[in-house]
Protein backbone atom coordinates (compact mmCIF):
# COMPACT_ATOMS: atom_id res chain seq x y z
CA UNK A 1 0.00 0.00 0.00
CA UNK A 2 2.80 2.28 1.12
CA UNK A 3 4.16 2.04 -2.50
CA UNK A 4 1.24 2.40 -4.32
CA UNK A 5 0.79 5.65 -2.61
CA UNK A 6 4.54 6.50 -3.11
CA UNK A 7 4.18 5.94 -7.24
CA UNK A 8 0.88 7.97 -6.90
CA UNK A 9 2.65 10.96 -5.19
CA UNK A 10 5.79 10.81 -7.84
CA UNK A 11 3.00 11.29 -10.16
CA UNK A 12 1.13 13.88 -9.29
CA UNK A 13 4.35 16.00 -8.03
CA UNK A 14 6.26 15.45 -11.63
CA UNK A 15 4.02 16.99 -13.30
CA UNK A 16 4.37 20.40 -11.58
CA UNK A 17 6.39 22.93 -13.39
CA UNK A 18 9.88 22.70 -12.33
CA UNK A 19 9.67 27.21 -11.28
CA UNK A 20 6.27 26.27 -8.82
CA UNK A 21 6.80 27.04 -5.65
CA UNK A 22 5.67 23.75 -4.03
CA UNK A 23 5.28 24.94 -0.53
CA UNK A 24 2.36 27.70 -1.69
CA UNK A 25 0.77 25.09 -3.58
CA UNK A 26 0.85 22.96 -0.78
CA UNK A 27 -0.77 25.51 1.92
CA UNK A 28 -3.06 26.60 -0.74
CA UNK A 29 -4.51 23.10 -0.55
CA UNK A 30 -4.30 22.43 2.61
CA UNK A 31 -6.13 25.88 3.13
CA UNK A 32 -8.98 25.25 0.52
CA UNK A 33 -9.07 21.71 2.33
CA UNK A 34 -9.84 22.67 5.91
CA UNK A 35 -12.42 25.12 3.90
CA UNK A 36 -14.57 22.52 2.92
CA UNK A 37 -14.00 19.88 5.34
CA UNK A 38 -15.53 22.72 7.85
CA UNK A 39 -18.15 23.86 6.24
CA UNK A 40 -19.58 20.09 5.07
CA UNK A 41 -20.25 18.63 8.58
CA UNK A 42 -23.06 15.72 8.77
CA UNK A 43 -25.39 17.58 11.25
CA UNK A 44 -24.61 21.37 12.40
CA UNK A 45 -25.52 20.20 15.44
CA UNK A 46 -22.67 18.16 16.10
CA UNK A 47 -19.64 19.95 14.90
CA UNK A 48 -16.13 19.50 17.45
CA UNK A 49 -15.26 22.80 18.99
CA UNK A 50 -12.04 23.37 17.04
CA UNK A 51 -14.46 22.99 13.76
CA UNK A 52 -16.85 25.87 14.78
CA UNK A 53 -16.34 29.89 14.29
CA UNK A 54 -15.85 31.66 17.49
CA UNK A 55 -18.99 33.14 18.59
CA UNK A 56 -17.70 36.73 18.24
CA UNK A 57 -14.37 37.70 19.59
CA UNK A 58 -11.63 35.43 19.92
CA UNK A 59 -10.94 32.75 17.30
CA UNK A 60 -10.55 29.14 16.66
CA UNK A 61 -8.61 27.11 14.30
CA UNK A 62 -11.56 27.64 11.55
CA UNK A 63 -11.62 31.48 11.90
CA UNK A 64 -7.33 31.13 10.21
CA UNK A 65 -8.87 29.10 6.87
CA UNK A 66 -10.21 32.61 5.13
CA UNK A 67 -8.25 35.12 5.77
CA UNK A 68 -5.05 32.03 5.01
CA UNK A 69 -6.92 32.04 1.59
CA UNK A 70 -6.47 36.00 1.46
CA UNK A 71 -3.06 36.05 2.22
CA UNK A 72 -2.14 33.48 -0.60
CA UNK A 73 -4.02 35.13 -2.60
CA UNK A 74 -1.61 38.20 -2.27
CA UNK A 75 1.68 35.94 -2.83
CA UNK A 76 0.31 34.65 -5.40
CA UNK A 77 -0.82 38.29 -7.29
CA UNK A 78 2.67 39.27 -6.21
CA UNK A 79 4.48 36.16 -7.99
CA UNK A 80 2.46 36.36 -11.13
CA UNK A 81 2.84 40.85 -11.23
CA UNK A 82 6.80 40.05 -11.32
CA UNK A 83 6.68 37.00 -14.06
CA UNK A 84 4.04 40.07 -15.97
CA UNK A 85 6.83 42.72 -15.31
CA UNK A 86 6.74 43.60 -19.25
CA UNK A 87 3.45 43.39 -19.79
CA UNK A 88 1.19 46.86 -19.87
CA UNK A 89 -0.73 48.31 -16.27
CA UNK A 90 -3.50 48.64 -18.37
CA UNK A 91 -3.77 44.90 -19.93
CA UNK A 92 -3.10 43.82 -16.06
CA UNK A 93 -5.38 46.22 -14.80
CA UNK A 94 -8.24 44.78 -17.72
CA UNK A 95 -7.11 41.26 -16.73
CA UNK A 96 -7.63 41.71 -12.98
CA UNK A 97 -10.99 43.49 -13.34
CA UNK A 98 -12.38 40.90 -15.48
CA UNK A 99 -10.74 38.43 -12.90
CA UNK A 100 -12.64 40.12 -10.13
CA UNK A 101 -15.71 40.12 -11.86
CA UNK A 102 -15.96 36.56 -12.53
CA UNK A 103 -15.43 36.16 -9.35
CA UNK A 104 -18.13 37.98 -8.01
CA UNK A 105 -20.42 36.63 -10.22
CA UNK A 106 -19.83 32.77 -9.48
CA UNK A 107 -20.02 34.03 -5.43
CA UNK A 108 -23.90 35.46 -6.48
CA UNK A 109 -24.46 32.05 -8.94
CA UNK A 110 -23.82 30.33 -5.75
CA UNK A 111 -26.01 31.94 -3.29
CA UNK A 112 -28.71 31.62 -5.81
CA UNK A 113 -28.16 27.82 -6.40
CA UNK A 114 -31.16 26.46 -3.89
CA UNK A 115 -34.59 25.91 -4.59
CA UNK A 116 -36.93 24.12 -1.71
CA UNK A 117 -38.13 21.72 -3.11
CA UNK A 118 -40.01 20.16 0.26
CA UNK A 119 -42.25 23.20 0.55
CA UNK A 120 -45.03 23.50 -1.80
CA UNK A 121 -45.37 27.44 -1.03
CA UNK A 122 -41.91 28.24 -1.28
CA UNK A 123 -41.18 31.12 -3.50
CA UNK A 124 -37.68 31.44 -5.43
CA UNK A 125 -38.21 34.86 -6.75
CA UNK A 126 -39.48 36.11 -2.78
CA UNK A 127 -37.22 33.99 -0.42
CA UNK A 128 -34.62 33.95 -2.70
CA UNK A 129 -34.13 36.26 -5.76
CA UNK A 130 -35.50 39.26 -3.94
CA UNK A 131 -33.08 38.69 -0.76
CA UNK A 132 -30.15 37.82 -2.37
CA UNK A 133 -26.84 37.96 -0.01
CA UNK A 134 -24.45 40.44 -2.01
CA UNK A 135 -21.49 39.32 -0.46
CA UNK A 136 -20.08 36.39 0.33
CA UNK A 137 -16.30 34.99 0.47
CA UNK A 138 -16.19 34.37 -3.70
CA UNK A 139 -17.06 37.98 -3.52
CA UNK A 140 -14.70 39.57 -1.22
CA UNK A 141 -12.07 37.67 -3.03
CA UNK A 142 -13.11 39.39 -5.69
CA UNK A 143 -12.73 42.42 -4.77
CA UNK A 144 -9.71 42.39 -2.83
CA UNK A 145 -7.95 40.62 -5.35
CA UNK A 146 -8.52 43.84 -7.73
CA UNK A 147 -7.72 46.67 -5.16
CA UNK A 148 -4.99 44.65 -4.09
CA UNK A 149 -3.58 44.49 -8.19
CA UNK A 150 -4.00 48.55 -8.11
CA UNK A 151 -1.61 49.13 -5.21
CA UNK A 152 1.18 46.73 -6.20
CA UNK A 153 1.18 47.79 -9.93
CA UNK A 154 1.51 51.33 -8.58
CA UNK A 155 3.17 51.69 -5.52
CA UNK A 156 6.96 50.07 -4.09
CA UNK A 157 7.28 48.13 -1.20
CA UNK A 158 6.94 51.32 1.17
CA UNK A 159 4.03 52.19 -0.87
CA UNK A 160 2.07 48.87 -0.08
CA UNK A 161 3.27 48.90 3.87
CA UNK A 162 1.72 52.53 3.94
CA UNK A 163 -1.46 51.02 2.46
CA UNK A 164 -1.67 48.16 4.50
CA UNK A 165 -1.57 50.21 7.45
CA UNK A 166 -3.37 53.47 6.34
CA UNK A 167 -6.59 50.91 5.44
CA UNK A 168 -6.15 49.89 8.76
CA UNK A 169 -6.27 52.97 10.17
CA UNK A 170 -8.95 54.06 8.20
CA UNK A 171 -10.99 50.98 9.37
CA UNK A 172 -10.50 51.81 12.91
CA UNK A 173 -11.08 55.70 12.15
CA UNK A 174 -14.61 54.93 11.06
CA UNK A 175 -15.23 52.06 13.49
CA UNK A 176 -14.61 53.98 16.44
CA UNK A 177 -15.35 57.58 15.70
CA UNK A 178 -17.88 57.69 13.49
CA UNK A 179 -21.40 57.58 15.11
CA UNK A 180 -24.43 56.00 14.09
CA UNK A 181 -27.93 56.05 14.94
CA UNK A 182 -30.43 53.37 14.85
CA UNK A 183 -34.41 53.08 13.38
CA UNK A 184 -35.56 55.24 17.18
CA UNK A 185 -32.90 57.66 16.86
CA UNK A 186 -30.31 56.21 19.23
CA UNK A 187 -27.35 56.96 18.76
CA UNK A 188 -23.96 54.84 19.29
CA UNK A 189 -20.09 55.17 18.56
CA UNK A 190 -17.31 53.03 18.84
CA UNK A 191 -18.81 49.64 19.65
CA UNK A 192 -17.70 46.44 18.69
CA UNK A 193 -20.91 44.32 19.34
CA UNK A 194 -23.03 41.96 17.19
CA UNK A 195 -25.30 43.75 15.33
CA UNK A 196 -24.06 47.07 16.70
CA UNK A 197 -20.54 48.60 15.30
CA UNK A 198 -20.37 51.11 12.65
CA UNK A 199 -19.34 47.97 10.00
CA UNK A 200 -22.40 46.38 11.01
CA UNK A 201 -24.82 50.24 10.69
CA UNK A 202 -23.28 50.61 6.95
CA UNK A 203 -24.24 46.95 5.82
CA UNK A 204 -27.42 47.51 7.08
CA UNK A 205 -27.81 51.06 6.02
CA UNK A 206 -26.45 50.27 2.21
CA UNK A 207 -27.14 46.58 1.15
CA UNK A 208 -30.81 46.08 3.54
CA UNK A 209 -31.55 43.98 6.21
CA UNK A 210 -32.82 40.98 3.91
CA UNK A 211 -29.51 40.77 1.75
CA UNK A 212 -26.60 39.89 4.61
CA UNK A 213 -25.71 36.77 6.42
CA UNK A 214 -27.06 37.81 9.85
CA UNK A 215 -30.04 39.01 8.71
CA UNK A 216 -31.51 38.25 12.34
CA UNK A 217 -28.99 40.74 14.05
CA UNK A 218 -29.94 43.53 16.33
CA UNK A 219 -30.18 46.52 15.96
CA UNK A 220 -28.23 46.17 12.74
CA UNK A 221 -28.19 43.11 10.46
CA UNK A 222 -24.77 42.86 8.90
CA UNK A 223 -22.45 40.54 7.30
CA UNK A 224 -19.20 39.15 7.65
CA UNK A 225 -17.94 39.95 4.61
CA UNK A 226 -19.08 43.12 4.46
CA UNK A 227 -18.40 46.85 3.40
CA UNK A 228 -16.16 48.28 5.90
CA UNK A 229 -14.66 45.06 6.83
CA UNK A 230 -13.04 44.59 3.00
CA UNK A 231 -10.69 47.57 3.80
CA UNK A 232 -8.31 45.53 6.17
CA UNK A 233 -9.14 42.25 4.13
CA UNK A 234 -7.26 44.35 1.32
CA UNK A 235 -4.51 44.43 4.18
CA UNK A 236 -4.44 40.99 4.55
CA UNK A 237 -3.74 40.34 0.90
CA UNK A 238 -1.22 42.98 1.18
CA UNK A 239 0.68 41.50 3.73
CA UNK A 240 0.58 38.16 1.63
CA UNK A 241 2.25 41.07 -1.21
CA UNK A 242 4.94 41.40 1.41
CA UNK A 243 5.43 37.60 1.96
CA UNK A 244 6.28 36.98 -1.53
CA UNK A 245 8.80 40.10 -1.91
CA UNK A 246 10.73 38.34 1.25
CA UNK A 247 10.60 35.11 -1.09
CA UNK A 248 11.69 37.01 -3.83
CA UNK A 249 14.72 38.61 -2.10
CA UNK A 250 18.42 37.25 -2.92
CA UNK A 251 18.86 35.73 0.44
CA UNK A 252 18.83 31.78 1.14
CA UNK A 253 15.96 29.75 1.69
CA UNK A 254 16.80 28.92 5.31
CA UNK A 255 17.27 32.82 5.44
CA UNK A 256 13.89 33.18 4.53
CA UNK A 257 12.76 30.32 6.45
CA UNK A 258 14.14 32.16 9.47
CA UNK A 259 12.47 35.30 8.18
CA UNK A 260 8.98 34.61 8.02
CA UNK A 261 8.96 32.19 10.87
CA UNK A 262 10.18 35.26 13.31
CA UNK A 263 8.03 37.66 11.79
CA UNK A 264 4.73 35.22 11.90
CA UNK A 265 5.76 34.19 16.10
CA UNK A 266 5.81 38.51 16.85
CA UNK A 267 2.95 39.28 14.63
CA UNK A 268 1.20 36.57 16.66
CA UNK A 269 2.51 37.88 19.75
CA UNK A 270 1.53 41.24 18.96
CA UNK A 271 -1.76 40.13 17.59
CA UNK A 272 -2.88 38.68 21.32
CA UNK A 273 -1.69 41.58 23.17
CA UNK A 274 -3.72 43.92 20.98
CA UNK A 275 -6.41 42.08 21.59
CA UNK A 276 -6.93 43.41 25.13
CA UNK A 277 -7.36 46.22 23.37
CA UNK A 278 -8.56 45.60 19.55
CA UNK A 279 -10.57 42.01 20.13
CA UNK A 280 -9.61 39.86 17.58
CA UNK A 281 -12.64 38.94 15.83
CA UNK A 282 -12.97 37.27 12.23
CA UNK A 283 -16.65 39.26 11.42
CA UNK A 284 -15.65 42.26 12.04
CA UNK A 285 -11.91 41.46 10.48
CA UNK A 286 -10.48 43.42 12.79
CA UNK A 287 -6.75 44.83 12.37
CA UNK A 288 -5.31 42.69 15.59
CA UNK A 289 -7.57 39.54 13.02
CA UNK A 290 -5.33 40.82 10.59
CA UNK A 291 -2.06 40.83 12.09
CA UNK A 292 -3.06 37.21 13.73
CA UNK A 293 -4.01 35.37 10.61
CA UNK A 294 -1.33 37.05 8.76
CA UNK A 295 1.15 35.99 11.11
CA UNK A 296 0.21 32.57 11.23
CA UNK A 297 -0.27 32.17 7.56
CA UNK A 298 3.89 33.31 7.16
CA UNK A 299 4.56 30.17 10.40
CA UNK A 300 2.45 27.72 8.02
CA UNK A 301 4.21 29.04 4.97
CA UNK A 302 7.89 28.28 6.66
CA UNK A 303 6.43 25.42 7.62
CA UNK A 304 6.06 23.95 4.10
CA UNK A 305 8.91 25.49 2.59
CA UNK A 306 11.03 23.58 5.45
CA UNK A 307 9.28 19.86 4.79
CA UNK A 308 8.74 20.51 1.23
CA UNK A 309 12.31 22.17 0.27
CA UNK A 310 14.70 21.83 3.14
CA UNK A 311 13.88 18.28 4.30
CA UNK A 312 12.78 17.01 0.72
CA UNK A 313 9.37 15.40 2.43
CA UNK A 314 6.99 15.96 -0.80
CA UNK A 315 4.83 13.03 -0.99
CA UNK A 316 2.56 13.61 1.81
CA UNK A 317 1.60 16.28 0.08
CA UNK A 318 0.37 15.32 -3.31
CA UNK A 319 -3.27 15.08 -2.16
CA UNK A 320 -3.39 19.05 -1.40
CA UNK A 321 -1.45 19.77 -4.66
CA UNK A 322 -4.64 18.44 -6.65
CA UNK A 323 -7.11 20.52 -4.47
CA UNK A 324 -5.12 23.45 -4.58
CA UNK A 325 -4.05 23.37 -8.03
CA UNK A 326 -8.19 23.60 -8.64
CA UNK A 327 -9.07 25.50 -5.70
CA UNK A 328 -11.87 27.29 -7.01
CA UNK A 329 -13.27 24.87 -9.02
CA UNK A 330 -13.50 22.94 -6.00
CA UNK A 331 -14.76 25.49 -3.46
CA UNK A 332 -17.57 25.69 -6.31
CA UNK A 333 -18.50 22.04 -6.90
CA UNK A 334 -18.43 21.78 -3.02
CA UNK A 335 -21.10 24.58 -2.85
CA UNK A 336 -22.83 22.75 -5.52
CA UNK A 337 -22.77 19.27 -4.04
CA UNK A 338 -23.32 20.82 -0.84
CA UNK A 339 -26.85 22.39 -2.13
CA UNK A 340 -27.39 19.52 -4.42
CA UNK A 341 -28.11 17.76 -1.38
CA UNK A 342 -30.23 19.94 0.30
CA UNK A 343 -32.55 20.47 -1.66
CA UNK A 344 -33.07 16.81 -3.18
CA UNK A 345 -35.44 14.73 -0.76
CA UNK A 346 -35.68 11.72 0.83
CA UNK A 347 -39.33 11.23 2.56
CA UNK A 348 -39.31 14.26 4.36
CA UNK A 349 -36.10 15.04 4.82
CA UNK A 350 -33.06 16.30 2.82
CA UNK A 351 -30.55 13.84 1.32
CA UNK A 352 -28.43 15.13 3.76
CA UNK A 353 -29.85 14.60 6.61
CA UNK A 354 -31.26 11.33 5.97
CA UNK A 355 -27.46 9.99 4.98
CA UNK A 356 -26.57 11.59 8.47
CA UNK A 357 -29.19 10.23 10.56
CA UNK A 358 -29.67 7.01 8.32
CA UNK A 359 -25.89 6.07 7.75
CA UNK A 360 -23.22 8.11 10.11
CA UNK A 361 -24.98 8.97 13.14
CA UNK A 362 -26.11 4.93 13.65
CA UNK A 363 -22.62 3.68 12.97
CA UNK A 364 -20.38 6.42 14.21
CA UNK A 365 -22.55 8.38 16.85
CA UNK A 366 -23.28 12.05 17.25
CA UNK A 367 -20.21 14.20 16.50
CA UNK A 368 -18.10 11.14 15.14
CA UNK A 369 -20.47 10.71 12.33
CA UNK A 370 -20.82 14.31 11.16
CA UNK A 371 -17.31 14.39 10.50
CA UNK A 372 -17.28 11.01 9.25
CA UNK A 373 -20.03 12.66 6.43
CA UNK A 374 -17.12 15.84 6.15
CA UNK A 375 -14.52 13.15 5.74
CA UNK A 376 -16.57 11.35 3.24
CA UNK A 377 -17.57 14.62 1.28
CA UNK A 378 -13.82 15.65 1.05
CA UNK A 379 -13.18 12.29 -0.37
CA UNK A 380 -15.89 12.07 -3.26
CA UNK A 381 -14.63 15.36 -4.15
CA UNK A 382 -10.83 14.65 -4.48
CA UNK A 383 -11.73 12.00 -6.91
CA UNK A 384 -13.19 14.64 -9.06
CA UNK A 385 -10.37 17.04 -8.25
CA UNK A 386 -8.24 13.71 -8.90
CA UNK A 387 -9.89 13.45 -12.22
CA UNK A 388 -9.44 16.78 -13.36
CA UNK A 389 -6.01 16.86 -12.54
CA UNK A 390 -4.86 13.92 -14.27
CA UNK A 391 -6.57 15.40 -17.76
CA UNK A 392 -4.71 19.07 -17.32
CA UNK A 393 -8.13 20.25 -16.35
CA UNK A 394 -7.40 23.46 -14.74
CA UNK A 395 -10.37 25.98 -13.43
CA UNK A 396 -8.87 29.68 -14.07
CA UNK A 397 -11.06 33.02 -13.43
Amino acid sequence: MLSLYRRYADAILAVLPANRLLALDVLRGLTITAMILVNNPGSWSYVYAPFRHAEWHGWTLTDLIFPFFIVIVGISLQLSLQRQSTVAKAVVIKQAALRSIKLVALGLFLALFYYNFRDPAYSYIEQKLLTLRWLGVLQRIGLVYFFTVLIVLYCGSRGRIGWLLGLCALYLAGIWYLPYADAQGNQFSGLLLYGNSFAAWLDHSVLGANHVYYRSATPFAFDPEGLLSTLPAIASCLSGVLIAQWLQAERSLAEKIRGLLLCGVVAVWLAELWHFSLPINKSLWTPSFVLLSSGYCAIALAACLWLCDVKRWRRWSAPFVVFGANAILFFMFAGLAARALMMLSVGEASLQSWLFSALYQPLFGDYNGSLAFALSFLLLSYLLMHWCYKRGYIFKV
